[in-house]
C-alpha cells in the first residue's frame, strides 16, 4: 500500500480514502460504506492512521478500527465487550474481555441501523469513562495534596529505603 502514516485527522482521512481506492474491490467497497456509516452515527467522529496503515475512528478515546484482510474487512471496537449488541453484530474476537469486533466477508449485508447505534453506544461508553477518569483524577490531586498523604508517602519512602527495597 502506497499510504504512510499521517499525523492530523485530514491526512487519515486522505489515506483511509486512498486505502478504499487501492482496495479496488469488495473490500473497498465496504470499508467506504461502514465509514460512511461511522460518520452518519457520529458526525464529531475523527478518523485516525495508526499501526502501519489502520484506518481509527476516535471520540473521546478510540471507537474502532477498519482492517482489511484477504477474506474479511474486520471492525474492532476498542470497548466492544462492555458494549450492549441485541442484534449480535459481534461475529469475532467473542473471547476477551475488551475487545470485539465484526468480520464482514464478500457479499454479507451489515445491518446499517443495529451498526450505527453500536457506534453511538461505543462513543457514550468513551465518554462515561472519560468523565470517570476526570472526577477521578481531580479526586486524587486534592487527596494528594492534603498533609496526611504527604507524611504517610514519605514514611513508606523510608521504611522501604531501610529495607534495601526503595531507590538508593
Amino acid at each position: 500500500m502506497t499510504a504512510q502514516r499521517a499525523p492530523n485527522s485530514a491526512d487519515a482521512s486522505k489515506n483511509i480514502t486512498t486505502r478504499i481506492q487501492e482496495l479496488g474491490d469488495w473490500r473497498g467497497e465496504t470499508l467506504a460504506r461502514v465509514r460512511r456509516l461511522i460518520h452518519d452515527a457520529d458526525p464529531e467522529i475523527q478518523e485516525e492512521w495508526k499501526w502501519r496503515g489502520v484506518p481509527v475512528w476516535s471520540h473521546d478515546g478510540g471507537v474502532c478500527t477498519g482492517e482489511s484482510y484477504k477474506q474479511v474487512v474486520k471492525l474492532t471496537f476498542y470497548r466492544g465487550a462492555s458494549l450492549p449488541d441485541p442484534q449480535k453484530l459481534f461475529n469475532s474476537s467473542l473471547e476477551g474481555n475488551t475487545r470485539r469486533a465484526i468480520d464482514l466477508r464478500e457479499g454479507e449485508k451489515l445491518n446499517e441501523t443495529a451498526f450505527k447505534q453500536l457506534i453511538r453506544s461505543a462513543v457514550a461508553a468513551n465518554s462515561t469513562a472519560r468523565a470517570r477518569t476526570s472526577t477521578t483524577s481531580s479526586r486524587g490531586r486534592s487527596a494528594r495534596s492534603s498533609p496526611a498523604w504527604d507524611s504517610r508517602s514519605s514514611r513508606v519512602r523510608t521504611s522501604r529505603a531501610r529495607s534495601g527495597c526503595g531507590p538508593k
